[in-house]
This record gives C-alpha cells, sequence and structure tokens, in this order.
C-alpha cells in the first residue's frame, strides 16, 4: 500500500473536507479529508487540521476519487491526415478525467507533431499508444505492411518515455491470399499483430490490440491464447464481432484462459463496441473488464458514448460496486500503461482529484445498438481538481454570491491607441 499518512496541513492550498474518499490503490473507501499543497497530495483522512488551509470546500455527501483516467480516446485534433480526434479538453475535465491515453491516433511519423502540437500544449494529461503504422490512424495505409515499421515504431517509444506507453495495431484486413488459406508472406493475416508485439519487446511496452477476426483465417481465440502476451491489452471487449458469450448463454472458457494468462481487457466503448447482449451476462457471470474506456472521437461524442462518466455509469448499473468501477477507471489503467503514480491519491503524488455525486432515480442507458439498460443510479460530476488546480466547478463551490461583488456595475472598456501615422484600413460604406 502506497503511504497516505497523514501530515501537517500548515500551508494547505486546499483542502476538500468530509467526502466520502474512494482510492482503490490505498485500500481507502471511507470518510475522509483530502488535502493539497503546492500542486500535490499532502494528507489523506479524516478530520485534518482545518485552521491552515488556503481554502476548505466541505463535500461531505459526495464521492471524492483520484482523477480518472480515460485509457483510449483520440486526441491528435491537428493531425493532417483524419478528422477523427477531439481536443482533449473535450468531455473530460467536466466528467472528472485529468488523463487521456492517445489510442493509436498516430504513428512514428507523426508522433512527434502530435507530441509539440497537443500533448505539451494540453491542460489535460495526454499520454499515448504509438501505431506500428506510421501514418496512423486513418486510412488505407493502415492496410499496408510497408508501414508497419517495426524499428521505427519501437524507437519513438523510446524517443519519448513517459508519454509514449505502448504500441497499437488497429483494423488491418488487406489479406492477400495466394491460394486457398495460404497466404503472401508479407501480407498475412496476422501482419499487423505480429509486428506490433515484436515493436512492442524491443521497447519494453504493451500492445494494445482493436481487433477484427476472420474465422478460418485468424480467430479471437488464437489472437487472446497465442498471440498476446501477459499484460498486452485488447480493447472493445464486448463488440459485436467477438466471440464472448456461447448459445447457452455462457462465457466462452477462452475468455478465462486468456484472463488467466495475464492478457488484459478494456471496454472500449466506441462507436460500436459495448453491446448490452455481449456485457451484462459476462459480467453477470464475474467477468468483468480490467478498465473501462471510452473511445471517444467525433463519430461518438453525441451519439452511444459521450463520456467517460457515462461509460463508468453503464457498468455500474450492470452490477459493478461502485469501488470497483472507481479501480477499473484510475489504478487499473495506471497500472496496465506503468505509470503507478497515477490514479492514487497517495501523499506526494499530482494533486488530481474528482469529486461526484450519486443520484439514486431512474436512468436509461443505451448501448451501440441503441438497446436501452434501466439503471438507478447515476455519477455526475461536481469538482474537478488538476495538479492542485480547480478546472471544473459548475456549481461555484467556495465563491461568493454575486451579491458581495464590490465592482463597478459597468465599465467602460478602452481600446489601444493607434500610433502616430498608422494607417487604418475603413471598411467600405
Amino acid at each position: 500500500m502506497a503511504d497516505s499518512t497523514p501530515m501537517a496541513t500548515t500551508g494547505v492550498d486546499l483542502l476538500l473536507a468530509g467526502g466520502h474518499v474512494i482510492d482503490p490503490a490505498n485500500g481507502l473507501d471511507g470518510i475522509a479529508d483530502v488535502a493539497i499543497t503546492g500542486g500535490r497530495i499532502s494528507a489523506v483522512g479524516p478530520d485534518l487540521d482545518r485552521t491552515g488551509a488556503a481554502s476548505v470546500l466541505d463535500v461531505a455527501g459526495h464521492i471524492v476519487t483520484p482523477g480518472i483516467i480515460d485509457l483510449h480516446v483520440h486526441a491528435f485534433s491537428t493531425h493532417k491526415r483524419s478528422r477523427l480526434s477531439l481536443d482533449p479538453i473535450v468531455a473530460t475535465f467536466s466528467n472528472g478525467v485529468t488523463t487521456v491515453v492517445d489510442a493509436g491516433t498516430a504513428g512514428y511519423r507523426d508522433f512527434q507533431d502530435f507530441v509539440e502540437s497537443v500533448i505539451l500544449r494540453s491542460k489535460v494529461r495526454v499520454l499515448s499508444f504509438v501505431n506500428i503504422v506510421g501514418s496512423g490512424m486513418i486510412g488505407p495505409w493502415e492496410h499496408e505492411p510497408d508501414e508497419m515499421r517495426v524499428d521505427l515504431a519501437a524507437a519513438t517509444v523510446k524517443d519519448f518515455p513517459g508519454i509514449a506507453v505502448g504500441i497499437k495495431t488497429a483494423h488491418y484486413r488487406d489479406f492477400r491470399n495466394a491460394g486457398g488459406n495460404v497466404f503472401d508472406d508479407h501480407y498475412g493475416p496476422w501482419a499487423a499483430v505480429d509486428r506490433a508485439i515484436r515493436a512492442a519487446e524491443i521497447a519494453g511496452v504493451p500492445v494494445m490490440v482493436d481487433f477484427w477476426p476472420w474465422q478460418g483465417y485468424r480467430s479471437y481465440p488464437e489472437l487472446i491464447l497465442e498471440k498476446l502476451r501477459p499484460g498486452d491489452i485488447h480493447t472493445h471487449v464486448f463488440a459485436q464481432q467477438f466471440p464472448i458469450i456461447d448459445e447457452d448463454g455462457n462465457v466462452y472458457e477462452h475468455m478465462w484462459r486468456a484472463r488467466e494468462r495475464g492478457v488484459i481487457f478494456d471496454l472500449g466503448h466506441g462507436a460500436g463496441s459495448f453491446w448490452y447482449r455481449n456485457a451484462a451476462p459476462a459480467i453477470e457471470q464475474g467477468f468483468i473488464p480490467h478498465s473501462i474506456s471510452t473511445d471517444l472521437h467525433t463519430g461518438n461524442l453525441n451519439g452511444a458514448v459521450l463520456s467517460m462518466l457515462t461509460t463508468m455509469n453503464k457498468v455500474l448499473n450492470l452490477g459493478v460496486p461502485l469501488a470497483q468501477v472507481v479501480e477499473m477507471s484510475t489504478v487499473a489503467p495506471a497500472r496496465e500503461i506503468a505509470h503507478p503514480e497515477l490514479g492514487t491519491l497517495s501523499v506526494g503524488s499530482d494533486g488530481d482529484v474528482a469529486v461526484f455525486r450519486l443520484d439514486e432515480g431512474a436512468f436509461n442507458y443505451v448501448d451501440c445498438g441503441k438497446w436501452v439498460h434501466p439503471g438507478t443510479q447515476r455519477l455526475s460530476c461536481q469538482l474537478t481538481v488538476r495538479s492542485g488546480e480547480i478546472v471544473f466547478n459548475p456549481e461555484g463551490w467556495g465563491r461568493p454570491t454575486w451579491q458581495h461583488d464590490d465592482q463597478p456595475r459597468w465599465q467602460v472598456l478602452t481600446t489601444p491607441e493607434i500610433p502616430a501615422g498608422a494607417s487604418v484600413a475603413v471598411p467600405a460604406t
């Protein structure tokens, strides 16, 4: 267990008092205060001294968690070849999300541009998988093995330690059959998966796989039982194309065996990859994904996914306990990408915190087929803190009412003076 011992609160910048703290990384699940000093967690414990705190927010009756991690998004918003990605600020802070992981939008050709134009400029923490395909997503080049350079993909991961967290492969389907089930060696059905794994072995990182099985050529059981290594991640686990549930309604044995091997199953909701007919019976039988993620992009923001919090609510309303839903959205994804400093409220960790209200009532949740699952619980985000700074506060907690505003009721806004001798363009009348 990481250290969460309360410390002196003198000099504390922000103290969140009296909330129900759920921090699975430290085994915390009960009423406690969270203190943040200098952008980092400085104390966690019951009844911390408030006298030295610059700001105290009473969050009693609310759920307090580490900042949420969305393991699968598309955030390369400046990508020149695709309109897939969203700016990282979209649907993140407003849902308690402080860290997102881009799932291979960029390959080795564009990764430096992604880092410079988005990652280093974003207030949301952005990490990323490197696509085995040099030109990344989405285009016909994804089916060209010449774009899948093992050496360059591995080198890119090594060039950006801490930011590049793994290798991604997705969408490859251009098999070139030389007759029967004999394939051209270059264009074999496993070309993308095999090369991604080789690059990951060189770089010492996991692979994330977005996969479409072709029975007779490449099967899903072969992927998860033979190809993927322990710690590799299969995202979109509840998509309709995977044999998850057999004709009798039971989880297939190959799912349990792959899990025992150490293969990681990520939810990866997406526009077409979360179906209740797979998810509901699997979860009821105890086959619960290791992590929750959205695959959030321009094609599903206003569709089936909506947000990370909506996706968490879907899992919660399928019967997964709240503490486990939090674990699947914090410490679990942090562990999967080898960033144990994230997804925790350990003393000394970055001051990323989310505060939620849990409502009871009647709520509908929709899957990718537009099928509805009635639920009785709904988490909504009330406050998000990123590195000690309040970045989402829709109800203005801790702020004075407008009646205390001592500013003038109206102000004259002055414009800069025009330098002497400067020409001014006047619109034609």
